[in-house]
C-alpha cells in the first residue's frame, strides 16, 4: 500500500503537465479518465497508472470504476493534487480494454469510458514484425539465462541448471553440448533482478554490491550531496530486467532506512528523470550489451536523478530508430507505473545517443522534455548518404588515379571529400600508429601511391580514413557482420541481410530480388565541383573524377568483402587486398572512355525513411543543449558541422532554431574538460523557468546561460552570445566561436549540396542548363568537354536549388 501512495503522490505532483489545461476538477462537469503512464493506445505489460478526474461537488467515495467490467476500484487513492482518484490498474488483456468511470447517487455526473489498448512486454507494439535470429545476452549481463518461451527450436537454447544455478557453459553464458536443453528462448526474456550498488571512495571510484543499506556500511562508502541539499551515503537501488526484448535498467539514490527494495520509498529521488542514450553502430539481431557506466550514470545519480537505459537504446546494438522509440516509451511507462510521473524528463548521450534524442524527440512529444546531445548527428540514415562516397573517393585516389601526385597532398583530397585531413591526427596513439602504418605499409608493399609520406612513421589521413573506414561494408554489404556469437544462434543464419538496411526492412521493405530496398543515390552528384570552382583541380581532372568514381552494386550482387575485413594479408595475392571494397563497386570497364555507371537509389525506401521518422525533420520544440568536443584535429567522426545541420533543419522545421543552442569546448591538445554537469545545471534551471511560466514559449524561458557559447580547454568560457557562431548559417562576419573553431563539410556539401545534407536524391536539371546558369563559375566548357558532361551525366546533373526528390509528396 505504501508503494502505491507514494507512485500517486509523485503522479499528483505533476499531473497538471501530464493533462495540459486542466490543473483541478470543475464542478458541474463529467468524470475524466486519462492514463498517466503512456498514450491509451500504447499500454504494455497489462498495467497502466490511470487517473480519474472528478466534479468537485462529488464525493470520491461515489465513483466507481470497471475494467472490462471487473470492479477495480480498490486499486485507486485520492490524488492530493485535485479531486481526482489515480491508481496503477493491472489486469488489461491483449488487445482492446474499456475503462469505464461511474459516480452513484442522485445528480451524478456524467459517466466516461476509455478505450485502452495493450501490448505484451515482449512487444512489439507499432515497430513491425520481431527480428529472428536475435542473440540472448542475459547471461553475460548478470540475468542469468533467457526464460524459457517455446520448444519449437526457436531462439536461443536453454540448459537445465542444478539447485545452485549452475549449468555447463561457455564463458559468455550459451549452453555447451554437454547441457541438458530444456527449451528455448526467442523473446530473451528475464526475471527481473533489483539490488543495491555503493560508489567507493577509490581512486578510481568503482560500483560495488551492498546487501543492506540500513545494515552497517562499509568503510569505503562514498557520500553525495543532492540537489536539494542532502549530504547521503552514495548508495543506489538498481533495477534491471526486460522490456521489448532489450535488458533495461532503472536506478536512483535509495535511502539508508530502505530494506526492501521492491517497496521502494522514494524519499531520495528528486523527481527528475534522466534516460542515458548511447551510441555505436550496429544492425541488429541481438538483444545487445550496455556498461554499467550508462546504467549508473554517476554525474545524475548523486544528485538525486533516477536514470534509466537499454540496450534497445543503444545504437551499437541496433540503428532502426522506430525500434528504439518504442523500447524508449515502453521503458517510461514502465518508470512511471513504478515510481510515478518524473517533474521533467531529460535525455543525454553521444553520437548515436544524439541521434536519438533528436529522432525521438521529433516523432514522440512527451517522451522527452529536454535533450543534451552529445558529438551529435542529425539522423543516421542521412550519414549513410556522404560515408557512401567515402570509399568511392578514396579508390579514386589511391588507385584510379594513383599516378596523380595531387593526391599525395591530403589538403587536395580534402577539397574533394569535404571532411577533414591531416599528417598528424592527434588521437593516433602507439597502437593506433602501428594499426595505420601496417595498412600503409601493405600499400607501400603493393605500390599504391597513398603510402608515400615524407614520415611513414606518421601516416597522413583523411577522416574518410581514420573516422568511416569499415562503415561501408557494414551498412551496405548483405555479407558482412559485426554481430558477436552469431554461431550461437539456433535457428542459424541463413537469410539473414547483415546491412543496415536489412535491420530496418520493416520500414524500407523488400525490393524484386528479398532484399531490403536501399536509398543511396549518386546520380547526377558532380564529385569535386566545389574543388573545380576553387582552382583546385582542373577541369579535365573534374571530369576523370566523375567519370571514374562510379557507384554500389545492388545488395543481390554485393560479394565477400576482402582483407582487411576478411581474411589475412597474403603477400602472393594482391587481388585480395581490398580496403575500398571495390569488388562491391560498380567501375567503368576502359578507365574512364566509358564512364562509370551511378546508382539510382529506391524512391520508396527515401520515401518510407521521411514517412517513418527516422530521417531528423526539425521538428522538436523542447529545450535542447547540444554539446561537443571540438575533435576535428583528431579526424574524429564526430565532424563538428552536424550541430548546425541540425540547427538548419529544426529552422526548416519549425521556423526558428530559439530551443537549441550549441557549445564546444576545445579538446586541443587533448580533451580536458566536460561541460555535461554544467548543461544539466542549465537545463534544470531552463526547465524551472517553463514549469513556472507555462504560457510562455520555450525560447522565452530560457535563462541566460542558455546561449550559444564556446569553452577553452580547461572548460571556461572563451566566447558567447547569439553572434558566436555567425558565418556558418548566414552571410555575417565569423562570430568569436567561428573564428576559434574550423567548420568541415562533406563530399556532398562541396559538390554543390546544402550544409544540412539528407538530400537522398537531387533533383536534376540539363548539363545545358547548368552551364547556362553558371554552376561551373569560369569555366565554361568546350564542345568535347560538354560531350564528356553529358556522357558522365545523360540524364542530368544535381540542382540543390529544389528539394529532396526522395521526399514525399504531400
Amino acid at each position: 500500500m505504501m508503494r502505491k501512495l507514494l507512485i500517486l503522490a509523485m503522479a499528483a505532483l505533476v499531473a497538471g503537465l501530464v493533462i495540459p489545461g486542466r490543473d483541478h476538477a470543475q464542478a458541474g462537469g463529467g468524470l475524466e479518465i486519462s492514463i498517466l503512464s503512456s498514450s491509451p493506445d500504447m499500454v504494455s505489460g497489462g498495467d497502466a497508472l490511470v487517473r480519474v478526474d472528478v466534479p468537485s461537488d462529488v464525493a470520491l467515495g461515489q465513483v466507481t470504476v470497471k475494467l472490462n467490467g471487473v470492479d477495480v476500484t480498490a486499486a485507486f487513492a485520492p490524488a492530493p493534487d485535485g479531486h481526482a482518484l489515480a491508481g496503477l490498474v493491472d489486469g488489461f488483456v491483449l488487445g482492446e480494454n474499456t475503462l469505464n468511470a461511474k459516480a452513484n447517487g442522485k445528480g451524478a455526473p456524467a459517466p466516461a469510458q476509455l478505450t485502452v489498448t495493450n501490448y505484451p512486454i515482449t512487444g512489439p507494439i507499432f515497430s513491425g514484425p520481431q527480428q529472428q535470429a536475435f542473440v540472448c545476452t542475459t547471461a553475460r549481463s548478470g540475468l542469468g539465462q533467457p526464460l524459457v518461451d517455446n520448444q519449437d527450436q526457436i531462439g536461443i537454447r536453454v540448459a537445465q541448471e542444478d539447485a545452485l544455478g549452475n549449468y555447463p557453459q561457455t564463458s559468455r553464458g550459451y549452453p555447451t553440448a554437454a547441457a541438458v536443453i530444456v527449451g528455448y528462448s526467442k523473446d530473451c526474456s528475464a526475471d527481473t533482478l533489483i539490488e543495491y550498488r555503493y560508489r567507493t571512495t577509490a581512486v578510481p571510484p568503482s560500483w560495488q554490491p551492498l546487501a543492506d543499506p540500513s545494515a552497517t556500511l562499509p568503510a569505503d562508502i562514498a557520500y553525495t550531496t543532492t540537489m536539494d541539499g542532502d549530504y547521503v551515503p552514495y548508495i543506489v537501488r538498481w533495477e534491471r530486467g526486460t522490456i521489448n526484448r532489450f535488458i533495461y535498467s532503472v536506478a536512483m539514490l535509495a535511502p539508508t532506512s530502505e530494506t526492501d527494495p521492491s517497496d521502494p520509498s522514494q524519499s531520495l529521488w528528486n523527481g527528475k528523470l534522466v534516460f542515458s542514450f548511447q551510441g555505436g553502430v550496429a544492425i541488429g539481431h541481438t538483444q545487445g550489451t550496455t556498461s554499467t557506466d550508462a546504467q549508473l550514470l554517476d554525474g545524475s545519480l548523486k544528485l538525486g536523478y533516477a536514470v534509466v537505459n537499454s540496450t534497445g537504446l543503444r545504437t551499437n546494438t541496433h540503428y532502426n530508430l522506430q525500434l528504439g522509440g518504442e523500447t524508449a516509451l515502453m521503458l517510461k511507462e514502465h518508470f512511471i507505473e513504478s515510481h510515478g510521473v518524473p517533474v521533467y524528463t531529460v535525455g543525454v548521450g553521444g553520437s548515436g545517443g544524439a541521434i536519438q534524442q533528436y529522432v525521438y524527440g521529433q516523432n514522440h512529444p512527451g517522451l522527452l522534455d529536454a535533450a543534451i546531445p552529445q558529438y551529435s548527428y542529425s539522423d543516421m540514415v542521412t550519414q549513410t548518404i556522404h560515408v557512401g562516397d567515402c570509399e568511392l573517393l578514396e579508390r579514386y585516389f589511391d588507385v584510379t588515379d594513383g599516378g596523380n601526385p595531387k593526391w599525395l597532398d591530403v589538403e587536395n583530397r580534402q577539397a574533394i571529400q569535404g571532411l577533414n585531413a591531416s599528417w598528424a591526427p592527434q588521437n593516433l596513439s602507439t597502437g593506433e600508429k602501428a594499426q595505420w602504418n601496417g595498412i600503409y605499409n601493405i600499400y607501400a608493399y603493393w605500390g599504391y601511391p597513398a603510402a608515400t609520406r615524407a614520415n611513414p612513421a606518421v601516416p597522413a589521413l583523411t577522416e574518410c580514413r581514420q573516422g568511416w573506414f569499415g562503415l561501408g561494408p557494414l551498412v551496405l554489404n548483405p555479407t558482412f557482420t559485426n554481430v558477436q556469437d552469431i554461431d550461437k544462434l539456433a535457428q542459424g543464419t541463413a537469410g539473414v541481410e547483415w546491412t543496415h538496411w536489412g535491420d530496418l526492412v520493416n520500414i524500407y521493405g523488400t525490393d524484386e530480388s528479398g532484399f531490403a530496398r536501399v536509398p543511396w543515390d549518386n546520380v547526377g552528384v558532380q564529385y569535386g565541383l566545389q574543388a573545380l570552382l576553387d582552382g583546385v583541380i582542373t577541369p579535365d581532372e573534374f571530369l576523370d573524377l566523375n567519370a571514374n568514381v562510379g557507384s554500389w552494386k545492388e545488395s543481390k550482387d554485393q560479394v565477400t568483402e576482402g582483407f582487411p575485413f576478411v581474411g589475412s594479408f597474403n603477400p602472393f595475392d594482391k587481388s585480395a587486398f581490398d580496403p575500398w571494397s571495390s569488388r562491391n563497386m560498380n567501375l567503368s570497364p576502359d578507365g574512364g572512355i566509358t564512364p562509370a555507371p551511378r546508382r539510382a537509389g529506391d524512391i520508396e525506401a527515401m520515401n518510407a525513411a521521411y514517412d517513418s521518422g527516422i530521417v531528423f525533420d526539425g521538428k522538436i520544440d523542447i529545450p535542447i543543449i547540444d554539446w561537443r568536443h571540438y575533435l576535428e584535429d583528431e579526424l574524429d567522426m564526430h565532424h563538428s558541422h552536424q550541430s548546425f545541420a541540425s540547427r538548419q533543419r529544426v529552422i526548416e522545421g519549425q521556423g526558428h532554431a530559439d530551443n537549441q543552442v550549441i557549445w564546444f569546448t576545445d579538446a586541443r591538445p587533448a580533451v580536458a574538460f566536460d561541460q555535461t554537469a554544467q548543461a544539466f545545471e542549465v537545463i534544470d534551471e531552463w526547465m524551472a523557468n517553463i514549469k513556472a511560466n507555462p504560457d510562455m514559449s520555450v525560447a522565452e524561458n530560457k535563462p541566460a546561460d542558455a546561449v550559444d557559447r564556446c569553452f577553452n580547454t580547461n572548460g571556461s568560457d572563451f566566447a558567447s552570445g547569439d553572434d558566436v557562431w555567425d558565418g556558418i548559417l548566414n552571410d555575417e562576419p565569423a562570430g568569436a566561436c567561428t573564428d576559434k573553431f574550423q567548420i568541415y563539410s562533406s563530399s556532398r556539401i562541396v559538390s554543390g549540396g546544402p550544409l544540412e545534407g539528407g538530400i537522398f536524391k537531387c533533383q536534376l536539371q540539363s548539363v545545358r542548363s547548368a552551364i547556362r546558369s553558371g554552376v561551373y563559375g569560369t569555366w565554361v566548357p568546350d564542345n568535347q568537354q560538354r560531350a564528356s558532361l553529358n556522357a558522365i551525366f545523360p540524364t542530368g546533373v544535381c540542382d540543390y536549388s529544389r528539394p529532396d526528390a526522395g521526399r514525399p509528396v504531400d
